[in-house]
């Protein structure tokens, strides 16, 4: 029988990144500048679902949001 792989679920881990940080009593610009960004664009992808986190961002949001990368993404 063959493996399938988990893959990510892109709209669901968007929502959850958004749950997320209003739990915690962020804003988008509390997380921009944590981050480093310039502008608040990836963030709202990321809450959209149109791009994820790279690995960096990853594991900056499990720290601020205290959970474990693995309770940020969401998988098929």
């Amino acid at each position: 029988m063959p493996v399938t792989a988990p893959t990510i679920d892109m709209a669901a881990t968007g929502a959850n990144i958004k749950a997320l940080i209003k739990t915690k009593g962020l804003k988008v610009s509390d997380v921009q500048n944590i981050c480093g960004f310039n502008t608040p664009q990836a963030i709202f992808k990321w809450m959209r679902g149109d791009a994820m986190p790279s690995i960096d961002n990853m594991v900056i949001l499990a720290h601020i949001l205290d959970v474990p990368i693995d309770k940020i993404i969401i998988t098929n």
